[in-house]
Parts: structure tokens; C-alpha cells; sequence
């Protein structure tokens, strides 16, 4: 076998693996978010399918395979078989440049942020075709609604994470992730510098993902569920399989940029030497897990704001905020302020 096969078969193991990964972390998403629902309700949730309810979701997903496509008899049958297959693959596509441990990643570039932000942004291409190929008022208002809240809280998260690159001299989220790596353990992380912005990009990423309070685009009280209300069987299941896997994906990008990635708290002293307890996948695992839980708690029991009040907290609160802390971050990194804390590039870069 030549070379460039065996090159090719790596790259193709490597990939199914991520994205085996991704996938079967969807089902444990799905459960674990409506189990920690059903909690806050004091219910009892999904139960009897497989040990636990474990198979609940599997259990879902097969009854919208089989289920049968319905196209409406107006819309442009191209544009809305395709709008769900390009939402799901541009959210499973971002997975490709997420490290889980040190060199355990598929693409290690150096622009790894500016990828996962450039293919974040293609994901209301999804929402947009979607709601206009059903050719009804309900999906094209929500795809609006859509287009709009995505493109106001990118600007946001876009300018945290500047501050995070100014502070670390790279967008490679392997430097990222060592410019954390201090004797201090859990306070060399960037969340205690950046502390401010972590609220802000946790908001932003709810708004991003359209995941509640900020579920403007798919509001059943309003828009009947928006963009998606034409889609059933397969396609619904890419729709709600792509924002799942966005969702994770912030969950991911928080480890990564705020919480030391694959780093372990108890990296100080003779405790990071201990099995488990040092560096490694598990810590990036359970960091992502941890976050996801915290999106579930926010879906559970924030109410849904007005698409007014949306905007306005992206414009008029997190938009100047997020850009005062720019200019802040790089004065400190500039001239050193807080012995150095702004300034890792000797590190990270």
C-alpha cells in the first residue's frame, strides 16, 4: 500500500473517530437535557425505554428515520431537502480543528479559531434556506429572526474572543490551552483574568445556538416553531441533530478558551500526578459535559425574552462591553499590567 493511501486511511479513521465521538455524545445530549428538565418539573422524564431510558433517544431517532418526508406542494423541493444536510454538516465540520488532549486533534492549524468561527457563521445559511425553501410566513419570520440573532451575538463572541488571543499571541487552541498551564492549577486558567467575558460568551453562545431564553427563531407561541415547522422525519432530525452539536461545540470552545481544556485543576503540588487526576481527554470531557449542564439548567428555568429585549442586550449592553474589554486586554498585555497576566505569548505562542 502506497504512502498516500495509507495517509488517506489514517485521515478517514481519524475523522470517523471525531465524528463517532460527536454523534454518540448527541444521544447522552439529548437524554441528559431532558432528564435534567423533567428534574427542575419534578418529573420523572425518559424511563422506560432501555435501562434508565437510555434508549429513549435512539428510540426517537429511528421513528423519524422511518417516518415519511413530507415536502410542502410550494417549496422549492431542492433548497429545502438541502438546508438541513448543510446545517448538520457545518456543525459536525467545526469539530475538526477541536483538540481533546495535547496533539489529540484532526487538524492542528494555526488559525483553528478564525476555521471554527468562519464555519459558526455559514450555520444560518442552514436556517435561512430552510425557512425560505417552505415557502410559508411562519418558517421565513423565524429564519429572519434567525439571521438576525446570529449575526448580533457573533460580533460579540468574536470580540472575546480577541481578547483571548491578544492574551495569548495565537488562534492555535493547543497555545491557548498551554498559556493556562501555570503552576496554579484552576487559577491559571484564563476564566479569573477574563472573568467578566465568561458570562458574556456563555449569553452569547445560548443566543448563537437559539437555545433558550434567547429560542427567538423556532418560538412556538409565536412562529409555531419557526424555521423548522414545515420539516419532518429525517431532515427535523438534521435540524435538531446540527444545533445539538453547535450547542456542544460551545461547550467545548468555554473548556477550551476559559477552562484549560484537557488541563486538570489539581495540576499544583504532588496532586497532578496522581492517576486521573493529571492532564488529560477526561478533564476536557467532563469540563464540556459540565457546561452542557449548564445550558440545560438555563433552558429550564429562564424564561423566553422578547426578540426586543434580545436585541437590545446584544447592541446596547454585550457589543461595547465586549469592546471596551478589547481595548483593555490590550493595553494590559502591552505594558504587562497584573504582573504579566495579559501577556502569555512566551507561553501560549
Amino acid at each position: 500500500m502506497s504512502d498516500a493511501m495509507m495517509t488517506l486511511l489514517i485521515i478517514l479513521g481519524q475523522s470517523l473517530l471525531v465524528v463517532g465521538f460527536v454523534m454518540v455524545s448527541l444521544l447522552f445530549l439529548v437524554y441528559g437535557d431532558r432528564k435534567i428538565w423533567a428534574a427542575v418539573q419534578m418529573r420523572r422524564g425518559p424511563n422506560v425505554v432501555g435501562a434508565f431510558g437510555l434508549l429513549q433517544t435512539v428510540a426517537d431517532a429511528l421513528k423519524y428515520v422511518v417516518k415519511e418526508i413530507v415536502i410542502p406542494a410550494g417549496a422549492d423541493r431542492a433548497v429545502f431537502l438541502l438546508a438541513p444536510l448543510l446545517s448538520f454538516v457545518l456543525a459536525v465540520m467545526a469539530w475538526a480543528v477541536i483538540p481533546f488532549n495535547d496533539t489529540w486533534v484532526l487538524a492542528d492549524i494555526n488559525v483553528a479559531i478564525l476555521f471554527v468561527f468562519a464555519v459558526s457563521s455559514l450555520e444560518v445559511y442552514g436556517v435561512i434556506m430552510g425557512g425560505w425553501a417552505s415557502n410559508s410566513k411562519y418558517p421565513f419570520l423565524g429564519s429572519l429572526r434567525s439571521a438576525a440573532q446570529m449575526i448580533s451575538y457573533e460580533v460579540s463572541l468574536g470580540l472575546i474572543i480577541i481578547g483571548i488571543i491578544i492574551a495569548t499571541g495565537s488562534m492555535n487552541f493547543g497555545a491557548i490551552v498551554a498559556a493556562q498551564d501555570g503552576g496554579a492549577g484552576f487559577f491559571s486558567w484564563y476564566w479569573l483574568p477574563m472573568f467578566p467575558m465568561v458570562f458574556l460568551f456563555f449569553i452569547s453562545a445560548l443566543a448563537e445556538t437559539n437555545r433558550p431564553p434567547f429560542d427567538l427563531p423556532e418560538a412556538e407561541s409565536e412562529l409555531v416553531a419557526g424555521y423548522q415547522v414545515e420539516y419532518s422525519s429525517t431532515p427535523f432530525l438534521l435540524f435538531m441533530a446540527g444545533e445539538y452539536i453547535a450547542i456542544f461545540l460551545m461547550c467545548a470552545l468555554m473548556s477550551l478558551l476559559f477552562f484549560g481544556g484537557w488541563l486538570s485543576p489539581f495540576a499544583f503540588g504532588s496532586l497532578g500526578d496522581i492517576p486521573l487526576l493529571g492532564d488529560g481527554p477526561h478533564w476536557m470531557v467532563l469540563k464540556m459535559a459540565f457546561f452542557f449542564f449548564l445550558f440545560a439548567m438555563v433552558k429550564a428555568v429562564v424564561p423566553r425574552y422578547r426578540y426586543d429585549q434580545l436585541m437590545r442586550i446584544g447592541w446596547k449592553v454585550f457589543l461595547p462591553f465586549s469592546l471596551a474589554w478589547v481595548v483593555f486586554v490590550a493595553f494590559a498585555a502591552q505594558f504587562g499590567w497584573f504582573w504579566g497576566t495579559y501577556a502569555r505569548w512566551a507561553v501560549g505562542g
